[in-house]
């Protein structure tokens, strides 16, 4: 059988392929990029779900329109206000999570050969779904501030890219936060370029000790002329429920048009009965209490986690404690003599019983082998202490 040559520079997800040896018996796994199940309000989603059924059983079951459930939308719109960005209904288009909304982004944008520009490291599945869609990505190097700012504005001037790709806010997999002033000038190059910025905010909600800056989307209200140069993504999956599959997009008009246009050939909307759980729970306003119980837990596993890393893998190991999302990015040093290549650390702690994702995976271009991500969402702190301590003896 003959596939299209779009497919001929992709390639399944490494950590995919990962999860085929997480089902050994005994195996404690860090290489998850999930929530905990075990935080999902699951009282909440059922009231919310009988709603959905009890007020309006039509709109819940029926076709709905490709832009988004008007009520989830309406619901979408007040939350984002809570965070500092105004947005009328119509301004955003819901999505099958926000995995859709980057192919519809390169669906919209992309033609082959074009140019886009993303952190070093970044999304995976990103990665894999801009290069399906034929772009040529360029990476700019990030730091525990996000990206460095001072490269990419090089970059952006030299290679002029269709968009610039990022996750400002405790990314995946770098956990990073991009400083506020950082978040400035991003703004401040879109308009100086007039360059589409495209901020993916998954994570953004789960901080621990103290709120993220605003969005970039939230600061263009201080830059005018940069609101029409931002899209912001957004989703429901790692604060409510993956199985919802809710995420949605705030852009340009043209840029929401022509992405509607195209999921209608996806899957015509998503599905109307999640979009009305969704609205219920919102609009029931236990949403807060759920992200103050699941930062709660999440802070406390992240810190058992990183004491857990200085103690048993000491100066062979090297990173920033995050400060929210779900991930630490780390980097092996090679110091005593012990192995630098993930790659090579990954089998090993495979037979100590314990899972990571070896970095390089995440790199579009000059991935580095010495770097590992590692989730403490789904461990209790019990048994991230344990799996931590696999993981030294394997180094």
């Amino acid at each position: 059988m003959q596939f299209a040559s779009r497919l001929d520079n992709v390639e399944t997800s490494a950590i995919r392929e990962l999860f085929k040896l997480l089902g050994t018996p005994g195996i404690i796994s860090f290489a998850g990029g999930f929530p905990d199940s075990a935080m999902f309000d699951v009282e909440g989603l059922k009231e919310a779900s009988a709603k959905a059924l009890a007020e309006e059983p039509g709109g819940a079951l029926q076709y709905g329109a490709t832009e988004g459930y008007e009520p989830l939308r309406t619901q979408l719109s007040a939350f984002m206000k809570t965070k500092g960005v105004e947005v009328d209904p119509s301004g955003l288009i819901v999505t099958t999570g926000s995995q859709q909304a980057l192919d519809l982004l390169g669906k919209t944008l992309i033609s082959p050969g074009d140019k886009v520009i993303v952190e070093g490291p970044t999304f995976l599945a990103t990665i894999q779904c801009f290069r399906l869609y034929g772009a040529q990505l360029i990476s700019a190097p990030v730091d525990a501030d996000g990206v460095r700012t001072d490269e990419l504005e090089k970059l952006i001037a030299e290679h002029k890219p269709k968009f610039v790709y990022l996750i400002p806010t405790f990314g995946n997999p770098s956990g990073a936060m991009l400083s506020l002033e950082r978040r400035r000038k991003v703004i401040e190059m879109a308009v100086r370029y007039q360059t589409l910025i495209v901020e993916d905010d998954p994570y953004g909600d789960l901080y621990f000790d103290q709120a993220p800056p605003p969005s970039i989307m939230a600061l263009t209200q201080d830059v005018p002329g940069s609101r029409a140069l931002v899209a912001h993504c957004g989703s429901l999956s790692k604060v409510l429920s993956p199985g919802l599959r809710i995420g949605w997009m705030i852009g340009p008009a043209e840029l929401l048009a022509k992405a509607t246009m195209c999921k209608q050939f996806s899957d015509a909307h998503t599905s109307t009965f999640a979009q009305a759980t969704a609205a219920q729970y919102l609009k029931s306003g236990r949403m807060p209490a759920t992200l103050a119980h699941v930062r709660e837990v999440y802070a406390e596993r992240a810190r058992a986690m990183g004491e857990a890393l200085r103690r048993e893998l000491g100066d062979a190991i090297t990173f920033t404690q995050p400060g929210g999302g779900l991930f630490f990015w780390a980097r092996l040093t090679g110091a005593g003599g012990k192995v630098a290549d993930a790659n090579v650390l990954a089998k090993r702690a495979i037979e100590k019983l314990v899972a990571f994702v070896p970095g390089a995976p995440f790199f579009a271009e000059k991935p580095d082998v010495a770097t590992l991500r590692l989730s403490f969402a789904t461990a209790n702190v019990d048994k991230i202490r344990e799996g931590i301590a696999r993981l030294g003896s394997a180094l």
